[in-house]
C-alpha cells in the first residue's frame, strides 16, 4: 500500500503539462510577433510614423510577451523533466543557458519598445527630436534579430541533440529542427519573418508530445 500523499500521477502529468506550456508559449509569441510585424516597418531607421497609427496594437503585442515567457519557462522545466536521467551535463547547460538568454533578451527588447511607446505618449515631439526613438528602435532591432534569434537557434540545436539521444520526439523532427536552427543562425536579419521560425518549431514538437501522451497505453499482457 502506498503512503498517503504520494504523487503517483506526476510522471504522467509532466509531459502533458510541458506540451500545453509549449503550445501556449508558441501561440502567444506568434500572435505578438505577427502584430508587431504588420504594425512596425522592418527598417529600424524608419521615421516612426507607425507610433500614432499602430501604437495600441504594438502595446497589446508587448503585453502578451510576459505570459509567453512564463509558459516558456514551464516548457523548459518540464522538457528537462521528460529527459530525466538521460540528461547530459554539457548539453543541459547549453540548453538551459540558451533558453534563459533568449527569454532575457526577449524581455529586454520588449521593455525598450514599451519605453518608447510610453515616452511617445507623454512627449511625442521631444522623443523624435532627441534621437531617443532612433536609438531605442535600433537597440530593439539588434537584440531581437541578432542576439535573441541566435540564442533561439542554439536552444533548438541542443534540444534536437538531446532528442536524438533520448528519443523525446522523432529523429526526423530533430533533423528538421537543425535546419531551422541554421536558418536562424545565418539569417542576420535579412528575413523579416524569421523570428516566427522558433515558436512554430516549439508548436510542432509540443503538439507531437501532447498527442503522444494522449494515446492510450497498450494493455499489459495477462
Amino acid at each position: 500500500m502506498e503512503p498517503e500523499g504520494t504523487l503517483t500521477r506526476a510522471p504522467l502529468k509532466a509531459p502533458r503539462a510541458g506540451a500545453i506550456a509549449g503550445i501556449v508559449f508558441s501561440t502567444l509569441l506568434i500572435i505578438s510577433l505577427v502584430l508587431i510585424r504588420i504594425s512596425v516597418p522592418a527598417n529600424p531607421q524608419d521615421a516612426g510614423t507607425w507610433l500614432s497609427v499602430n501604437g495600441k496594437t504594438v502595446s497589446l503585442a508587448l503585453h502578451l510577451l510576459p505570459f509567453a515567457g512564463i509558459a516558456f519557462l514551464w516548457f523548459i522545466g518540464v522538457l528537462r523533466d521528460r529527459i530525466g536521467t538521460y540528461e547530459d551535463r554539457f548539453f543541459a547547460t547549453v540548453f538551459l543557458g540558451s533558453g534563459l538568454l533568449f527569454l532575457a533578451m526577449l524581455f529586454a527588447s520588449s521593455a525598450v519598445a514599451g519605453g518608447i511607446l510610453m515616452v511617445y505618449g507623454a512627449t511625442s515631439g521631444k522623443l523624435m527630436e532627441s534621437g531617443v526613438y532612433t536609438f531605442g528602435r535600433t537597440v530593439t532591432y539588434q537584440i531581437v534579430n541578432v542576439y535573441a534569434l541566435k540564442m533561439a537557434g542554439v536552444f533548438m540545436i541542443t534540444t534536437c541533440t538531446l532528442a536524438i539521444r533520448t528519443g523525446i520526439f522523432p529523429r526526423w523532427m530533430a533533423f528538421f529542427g537543425y535546419g531551422l536552427a541554421l536558418l536562424l543562425l545565418l539569417s542576420i536579419g535579412y528575413l523579416s519573418w524569421a523570428p516566427l521560425v522558433f515558436p512554430l518549431w516549439v508548436l510542432l514538437i509540443s503538439v507531437h508530445i501532447l498527442l503522444a501522451n494522449l494515446k492510450p497505453k497498450p494493455a499489459a499482457d495477462l
